[in-house]
Formats: structure tokens, C-alpha cells, sequence
């Protein structure tokens, strides 16, 4: 037998061939949050949409099939973004930890799946309207940091796979973990750095600076009995933090005033360009409107109600001069959505389109607008409402395409007449006897003339409607019903004023909004 000693072979110092399962996954994971957070800070000097997680995030709004989009709206509500953002979150780390296991010989695999997450987030950022060229930094700065960062953690475990000089096992992996901690906070340094960057560019700031909106012509007061609010409806005017909000920002655009402007061109006979300074120094008007989106369900809560503070559209085009066979105000917001608005609504005086810089009081809050916004009555927000709006084009209906028409929705958006309940709530358990229904309706630019409810099979009777503040508002209602113990259902119907009665037939929100009766289910005892 040959003597063991002669062996030149010591195995306590040769390193791993492989790496151990749970480095594997940590070093995808701290790989994937240098990325983002490099992305991140990058970002911060460029705008907000240029991270490459938000980039992606927003590719898969703009991209995804209506069905699934209508179906996140339905499901999650105003949280639907939110859960983006973790389905997102999750899926990724889930991504790096694969790159990670598939790399525990070489790193090459992993390195693979990184720059395909690099290329992903330079495609997103290159795609985005509202980025310039120089804004794809970001995301390639994000690649270049998943991809070294997964190649450094890998050679100080496998330091032969690089061509390295064999180490003690033990040190290698003290290494590992105080390089994996330095990673570890580089990458919480790097993302909250790049939020307070982005921060110090925050528009509150230029929102509070702004000063009292006093407007030249006030919106009349509104009466006391405007609402029913004590039988169960919403107060007349929405609160500004209650008011509903649907959009397809997933970061909320930062805009100060400083740095806003407004552009009105195309068909028009002088181009007009517009600072915040020129807005707020015009005689200001206050509206008094109700808006409704347009994805608001048969018994929905995407209807709100309040003073709007801005001047007249229809005198800013005007000033313009639109060029006749001008069909649509192509607005654009500075994060790049879209929406046209018929012409001839937009440019008539009586309908009341607004630029709107004020809402209840005070400037337009950073999430409804701020700086500025459009509000159109009596046409769903979707072709209408351009929040953050920075550019009109005056156009036709053929030469461009606002966001929501490309994915199949109706072109004019008027608003639907329709009603709501919201006393008795969907299967609570009242006492029998007398018993108040009340709720809203609403039929924006023509007015509410009735509202009718029925219990059960009964007859339909009349409720009892609330003061007309203007027909650009809604109206509440209420009617005490003698009921009986057991199982009930109440209907409700409105009539506008041009004589038109909601339809029983239930029609989806696509492609032009709701119809049919709300029907709410309760029991007596």
C-alpha cells in the first residue's frame, strides 16, 4: 500500500464545487436588489417612470389584454395597482433566487437571466412618451449592477471558476457574508437615496407655495338639502381625500409649478404655450361638477362631486382660434397618457370645460392633477379628464388615437343616466317596519327629472329627490318603504330630463360605461 502521506492533496483547503443552495438564492436575491435600487437612484435624476421597476410595472399596464385589465379593476378596486407592484416584487425575487440555483457551478446562467431583466427594463424605459433618450441610463446602469454584483458574490465562494487562487473554506465564506451585508445595505443606501433625490423634486412643496385660488365668479352655495346624508347618502361635496381615483399612474407624477407648462397647437391659427404663472393670474371661475369614470359599475363607487377652480377652456382655445375641421382636443399628461375630447363639446361655452388648477379650496391635490387638469361635464373621465395635462393638440379623430380608444373602448364617453343605492347596504339586517332606501342618481348636463324605487315585484314608487344644485351634479333621493320580516329586494330607476328612463338591461362597462337597475339585497327581522 502506498503511504496516505504522499498524497499532495488537501482537502480541507479545496473550495466547493458548488454552491451551497441557500448562497446560491441569496446571491440572486442581493444580486436583484442592487439592480433595482442602482435603477433607482439613476432614476431620481431623471424622473420617477425611468426606475426600471416602475418602467416594467407601467409596460404592463399599457400592454395588458382589456379582459385582464377590466378584471384587476373589478377585483382589487383602486388597490389594483398595489398588487401589481407585489405581484411584481414577487415574481422577480422568485426569478433572481432560479438565476441563482441554476448558477452554482458558474455563474454564466444567472448572469444570462440578469441581462435579460436588464434588457426588459431598457426596452420599458426606451418605450416610455414621457422619457427622453438619456433616460435608458437608468435601466442599463441597473443591468450592469445585477450582473457584476452577481459575478463578485459568486467568485468569492467558487474563486476556480474565475481562475482563482484556492482559499480556506472558512474565510471565503466570512467574506461572503460581510460582502453580502455590504451589498446588502449599498442597496438600501442606493434605493433610499434615490427616493429622497426624487423626493427633494416633490411637488408639495410647490403646491403649498401656490396661495389661496380666490375665483372671480364663486360657484353658487350649496343648499342644505342637497344631500341625504343623514339617511345614509354622501355628502353633496366629496371630501378631496375621498374622492375617487382611477388611473393608470403608477407612480404619481411629481410636477411643480415652476416647471409646468401648457401647449395648445395643431389645427389651430396661433400656437399657444402657457406657464402656471399665466393661469393663476387669470380671472378664475369655480364649477361646481360631478365626474364619473367610466369603468364605475352598475352600483359603483367611481362617482364624486366637487368645486372646481380654473379658467374656461373654451376661452383658451378661442385665444388659439381652432381651425375649422378640428374633431378632437388631444391631451396628453406629462406621464404620457392620452385622451381626446369631442370639439364641439370642448368649445362650447355652455357646457363649462374647464382647465382646472383648484378643488375644494385649495390647489388641485398632487393626485387629482396638480398643477393642472382638464374637466369636461357630462362626459366619463376617460375622454375627458386628462390629469397632469401639459399638451392640446387640436386634430382629427383619424390622425391620433387617445389611450383608452386603442384598447377598444367607446370614442365620445357621454355619461349614462343611472342611479344608486346606498341605504339599505348590499345584505344587512334592518328592523321591519319602516324602512329608509336612499341613495344618489345622476345624468350629467341634462339633469335628473325622477327617481323611482320598487320592493321586491311591488310597484314602482317616487322618491323623494334632493335640491338641483346644477345638472352637471348629482342628485340624492329617499323613500321610507313599510316592510315586512323576511328576505327583500330593493330596485331603484332614474329619469333625466330629456325623458329618458334607465334601461333594466345590464350592459358591461366596455366599451362606453354601465347600465342597469341597482339592486340591493337585505332581510328585516
Amino acid at each position: 500500500m502506498s503511504d496516505l502521506k504522499d498524497v499532495p492533496v488537501d482537502v480541507a483547503e479545496a473550495p466547493p464545487r458548488r454552491l451551497p443552495l441557500l448562497s446560491a438564492a441569496l446571491i440572486g436575491v442581493l444580486s436583484l436588489a442592487a439592480a433595482l435600487a442602482s435603477g433607482h437612484l439613476v432614476a431620481a435624476f431623471i424622473g420617477p417612470n425611468g426606475s426600471p421597476y416602475v418602467a416594467v410595472a407601467n409596460a404592463v399596464i399599457d400592454n395588458s389584454p382589456q379582459s385582464i385589465v377590466e378584471w384587476a379593476k373589478d377585483t382589487f378596486g383602486t388597490a389594483d395597482k398595489l398588487i401589481l407592484k407585489v405581484g411584481m416584487a414577487v415574481v422577480m425575487v422568485l426569478v433572481a433566487i432560479g438565476a441563482g440555483l441554476i448558477s452554482r457551478r458558474k455563474p454564466l446562467p444567472g448572469q444570462i437571466v440578469f441581462g435579460i431583466f436588464g434588457v426588459v427594463g431598457v426596452l420599458a424605459v426606451y418605450n416610455r412618451p414621457d422619457l427622453g433618450q438619456i433616460a435608458v441610463l437608468a435601466p442599463i446602469v441597473s443591468l450592469l449592477a445585477g450582473v457584476l454584483v452577481f459575478a463578485w458574490l459568486h467568485r468569492i465562494l467558487l474563486p476556480e471558476t474565475f481562475g482563482g487562487v484556492s482559499r480556506e473554506e472558512g474565510p471565503n465564506r466570512r467574506k461572503f457574508l460581510v460582502t453580502s451585508a455590504g451589498v446588502a445595505v449599498g442597496a438600501g443606501v442606493a434605493g433610499l437615496g434615490g427616493q429622497l433625490i426624487g423626493s427633494s423634486k416633490d411637488a408639495e412643496i410647490s403646491r403649498q407655495a401656490v396661495g389661496p385660488l380666490v375665483p372671480v365668479k364663486s360657484a353658487p352655495m350649496i343648499p342644505a338639502d342637497a344631500d341625504f346624508a343623514k339617511l345614509g347618502t354622501p355628502t353633496f361635496i366629496t371630501p378631496s381625500r375621498d374622492f375617487y381615483r382611477v388611473d393608470t399612474a403608477l407612480a404619481i407624477p411629481q410636477v411643480r409649478t415652476e416647471d409646468w407648462s401648457l401647449r395648445i397647437h395643431g389645427m389651430v391659427d396661433k400656437e399657444l404655450t402657457f406657464s402656471y404663472a399665466d393661469i393663476r393670474n387669470r380671472p378664475l371661475i369655480e364649477r361646481t361638477v360631478t365626474m364619473t369614470c367610466v369603468s364605475n359599475p352598475v352600483g359603483g363607487p367611481y362617482i364624486s362631486t366637487a368645486n372646481w377652480v380654473g379658467i374656461d377652456l373654451a376661452e383658451l382655445l378661442a385665444e388659439a382660434g381652432v381651425k375649422p375641421g378640428a374633431e378632437q382636443l388631444f391631451s396628453t399628461s406629462v406621464d404620457g397618457w392620452t385622451s381626446g375630447s369631442p370639439v364641439p363639446v370642448v368649445t362650447d361655452p355652455n357646457r363649462g370645460a374647464m382647465l382646472a388648477i383648484g378643488m375644494n379650496g385649495e390647489p388641485l391635490p398632487i393626485e387629482h392633477g396638480f398643477p393642472a387638469r382638464l374637466i369636461v361635464p357630462g362626459l366619463y373621465g376617460y375622454v375627458s379628464a386628462t390629469k397632469w395635462v401639459t399638451d392640446i393638440e387640436l386634430t382629427t379623430w383619424q390622425a391620433r388615437e387617445g389611450y383608452w380608444l386603442s384598447r377598444g373602448w367607446g370614442v365620445f364617453g357621454p355619461i349614462k343616466t343611472e342611479s344608486r343605492i346606498d341605504r339599505p347596504q348590499g345584505f344587512e339586517d334592518v328592523p321591519a317596519g319602516k324602512v329608509t332606501v336612499s341613495g344618489i342618481s345622476w345624468a350629467q348636463h341634462t339633469g335628473i327629472a325622477k327617481v323611482e324605487v320598487r320592493l321586491d315585484q311591488g310597484q314602482w314608487r317616487t322618491a323623494e329627490l334632493s335640491a338641483e344644485v346644477n345638472v352637471d351634479t348629482w342628485r340624492m333621493w329617499w323613500l321610507d318603504l313599510d316592510v315586512p320580516k323576511g328576505e327583500h329586494q330593493v330596485f331603484v330607476r332614474a329619469t333625466d330630463k330629456s325623458g329618458y328612463t334607465q334601461t333594466e338591461q345590464r350592459a358591461d362597462t366596455v366599451p362606453d360605461g354601465a347600465t342597469g337597475w341597482h339592486t340591493t339585497s337585505f332581510s328585516t327581522r
